[in-house]
């Protein structure tokens, strides 16, 4: 139920408060005087979009809030629309919530019957939605749809796996190409870099030695050439012969004695570059064996035009999809079996729900008759289901066929039975929708009913009729109710006046509570009188 709602700077409305009680709250006014921005804002703060020029000129946002009672839980609802944005924010008892929530909650909340809510009369589905509601087991229908759900997952995965196995069948020669490829060479996670880091050791070793040749070819001299050391012991001769035949020159004592001291330091050279250390590599293959093993490596990657890493990836991949086109034969006869089994089940299924349903359609057609009868059309009115049957899958094994209503309906005697679109007048919508919504079987009982002019186009004795069944309707639940009609709004509990105000160069739209005398006044105006 509806307790309060307030309704801030949206379209004409500055800032509306109003109190709603059980039963039958009416709003009445003269056209264009606003009654309708109410309704607007409901549904605004239950889901509807509203654009941003619905904010009154020159405020930020509007604002719609509401307190609803469902049995003994309160729900307070908040909704904001930015005039800069055009966008709005939901808040559900004072946290900030969501468009699906609001939408989801809705149906507890209100069930809304607008000036053109008749249209939806003429929908076949919604009047297939109305036959289901007088199925007997609900569970039916969940039923159903739970194993047409399992059956086309199950033909999408077929579909799925035929369409991969066609795929890699057009692909198998170029499949097994790389197989091959890979099977020959034969790679190894992380063989690469270790080849690459064991040839730079081997090179390093290589470098080494060769220094240390180059070292002895100039200490002892190649190819004829005369060495370090040969040109050292010559010339220690000399310094020696001068030093022991001569007087001519002393010095020459010194000298030679750095020259043997020198000749023991390059004798110690010359054994050190004898001696070369010799590093160990912990491999068992030569330098060859690494270079010829890194060619097949880059002969592959150049081949395949991936790296390694890339290679060892598509190995698993080749194996697995080549494995796969070998047992898919066996993956398609369990799917079909499958199907087979999920198609037999939903017929079964259908069977029984097309059953309840065809049940089900009798029944509400009869009681929609009784309730025709009750808003003034004739004694001999008809409305009768027609059943429409079609295929729920057209790629399944089987045919599944589901049966669905449409109604037909003769107001007057002697009409034939037709679709309501083909001969029902917008009065007579009206008033098929007024018994439509007596009919329905709402599991949220405290859901308010909205009536936004659904006595469009009847008047007179079937007036009263109208009144009379909105009324018996009001004590089941809480009622709006938007009419221009005195003989519907004198049943009213609560009676809400909107009018239209100009102030300056603006316009407001003002919402009232009238009591009796004001009630009087305003029942004399709708009726014509001065």
């Amino acid at each position: 139920m509806l307790e309060y709602l307030r309704i801030r700077d949206l379209a004409l409305i500055d800032d509306t408060e109003l109190d709603f009680t059980k039963g039958m709250n009416v709003l009445t006014g003269e056209t264009g005087a606003g009654k309708t921005f109410i309704l607007k804002a409901i549904q605004f703060l239950l889901g509807e979009k509203l654009t941003a020029d619905m904010v009154r000129n020159g405020k930020e946002k509007a604002q719609v809030e509401a307190i609803f009672y469902i049995g003994e839980t309160e729900y307070m609802l908040r909704r904001e629309l930015i005039a800069e944005t055009g966008r709005s924010r939901f808040f559900l008892n004072g946290n900030v919530s969501t468009l699906e929530t609001m939408k989801e909650l809705r149906p507890m909340f209100l069930l809304h019957v607008g000036q053109h809510g008749q249209q939806r009369l003429l929908q076949p589905g919604f009047q297939a939605s109305l036959v289901d509601d007088f199925i007997e087991d609900k569970t039916l229908l969940q039923q159903k749809e739970e194993h047409l759900k399992a059956l086309k997952n199950c033909i999408q995965e077929k579909q799925a796996l035929l369409a991969k196995i066609e795929t890699l069948n057009d692909k198998r020669e170029l499949l097994e190409m790389q197989q091959a490829e890979i099977e020959k060479v034969n790679p190894e996670q992380g063989e690469e870099e270790t080849l690459e880091t064991l040839r730079q050791q081997f090179k390093s070793i290589d470098h080494i030695q060769h220094a240390y040749d180059e070292g002895l070819e100039i200490l002892f001299g190649t190819d004829g050439s005369a060495g370090l050391i040969q040109a050292l012991n010559q010339l220690e001769r000399i310094i020696s012969t001068l030093t022991k035949d001569s007087d001519f020159d002393h010095d020459m004592d010194t000298a030679y004695d750095a020259l043997l001291n020198f000749q023991e330091e390059v004798k110690e050279l010359s054994n050190k570059f004898r001696n070369v250390p010799s590093p160990e590599v912990e491999s068992d293959m030569t330098l060859n064996d690494i270079e010829s093993r890194l060619y097949q490596l880059a002969q592959l990657k150049r081949k395949l035009n991936r790296s390694i890493e890339q290679i060892l990836t598509l190995k698993e991949e080749v194996e697995e999809n080549l494995s796969f086109l070998d047992a898919c034969g066996l993956d398609i006869k369990n799917i079909e079996k499958k199907e087979k089994r999920l198609t037999h089940e939903l017929q079964e299924v259908l069977i029984k729900t097309n059953q309840a349903r065809e049940k089900a359609a009798a029944i509400f057609c009869t009681a929609l008759q009784e309730e025709l009868r009750g808003l003034g059309f004739s004694e001999k009115v008809q409305v009768l289901p027609e059943f429409v049957e079609h295929s729920l899958l057209k790629e399944s094994l089987e045919p599944c066929i589901e049966k669905t209503v449409r109604l037909l309906w003769a107001p007057n005697p002697g009409q034939h039975p037709q679709p309501l679109d083909k001969i029902a007048s917008g009065g007579e919508l009206s008033r098929f929708l007024l018994a439509v919504i007596g009919l329905q079987q709402s599991q949220y009982e405290d859901a308010t009913l909205i009536f936004d002019e659904v006595d469009a186009g009847v008047g007179g004795i079937t007036l009263n009729r109208v009144a009379e069944r909105l009324s018996a309707l009001a004590e089941k639940r809480q009622m709006l109710l938007i009419t221009h009609w005195p003989q519907l709004a004198v049943r009213g509990q609560n009676h809400f006046l909107i009018t239209k105000e100009f102030i300056g160069d603006e316009t407001y739209s003002r919402c009232v509570r009238l009591n009796e005398e004001q009630k009087q006044k305003e029942l004399e105006r709708m009726a014509g009188k001065e």
